[in-house]
């Protein structure tokens, strides 16, 4: 590939999506945009570099970030994160949310839905502690693709075997073929939408629990500070926020704070606390000494 081609998708991807692309990446390109370029009659990534530069098509610059963003993404990843949703964090809101019964929680960069679809399996099971309780989901992505698949719910058999117990596929799918489709009841409370994690993040609203994980492994250091900085502006005062394993916020936002002994698991700064619960009063957060371990 030429130089100023791969110059030009690489800015192209970080300016619409914040995935830092180097050039030991360029065979990502080759694999991930080869079917884009072909969709749209082309025969090299150097046709479809100038088709963009040339601006031939508005759908070619949307199928080049969908191309290149679309992530892996697997049921109850790595099952800890859930396992603390159930036994610490969700506790900890409702003792402070007795009034309103109402928690929201955001899935961002949510693929094609495995994650709130498997948030939304662990709340069935846990209906006796949670079943008075409303809780949302907002389920985000960049990719329209991604999105419309994650609305419909169906899956293959290889994806329904990566992580998904057989006893909740059973239960909370139905086979169609060789596909399984989630029971509509999953998506009572999960809102899906096309949103992108560098745009403003205020129309979204507040959040008590916020999954953004294996994201930030994709951005530039500035880039990773700007989201960090946008997602603590959306959370309550006592909010938590779930990062990938080989993610952190060290050296990155001085808005978190890493939650003792749990792995992954962020909550806001006593300075940014302080700060929202001057404005809007609430309970302490659950990094505090009578939330942590």
């Amino acid at each position: 590939m030429k130089p100023d081609d791969f110059s030009l998708l690489a800015t192209l991807l970080k300016d619409q999506s914040g995935l830092v692309l180097t050039t030991d990446k360029v065979y990502l390109l080759e694999s991930r945009l080869m079917p884009v370029a072909r969709q749209y009659g082309m025969k090299s990534l150097e046709e479809l570099a100038q088709a963009i530069r040339q601006k031939k098509d508005s759908r070619i610059v949307p199928a080049v970030v969908e191309a290149m963003t679309t992530n892996e993404s697997l049921f109850f990843r790595d099952m800890k994160p859930f396992d603390q949703l159930k036994r610490l964090v969700l506790p900890k809101l409702m003792a402070t949310r007795q009034s309103t019964k109402r928690i929201r929680i955001w899935s961002a960069a949510c693929s094609s839905g495995q994650e709130p679809y498997s948030i939304a399996m662990m709340l069935r099971e846990e209906k006796a502690t949670f079943g008075a309780w409303k809780i949302e989901m907002l389920a985000t992505d960049l990719a329209q693709n991604m999105i419309d698949r994650a609305k419909e719910g169906v899956y293959s058999q290889f994806e329904v075997q990566r992580g998904l117990p057989i006893t909740m596929l059973v239960k909370y799918f139905k086979q169609e073929g060789d596909k399984w489709r989630a029971d509509p009841s999953l998506r009572e409370n999960i809102q899906f939408r096309v949103y992108n994690l560098l745009h403003d993040l205020s129309p979204l609203g507040q959040f008590d629990v916020v999954f953004c994980r294996n994201v930030l492994i994709y951005f530039d250091q500035p880039t990773k500070g700007k989201v960090l900085e946008a997602i603590a502006k959306r959370m309550a005062p006592d909010g938590v926020l779930y990062l990938g394993g080989a993610e952190t916020v060290l050296g990155i936002s001085d808005k978190f704070q890493p939650i003792p002994g749990e792995r992954g698991l962020y909550g806001l700064t006593a300075a940014v606390t302080a700060a929202k619960t001057a404005a809007a009063p609430t309970t302490p957060p659950i990094n505090s000494a009578a939330g942590g371990r």
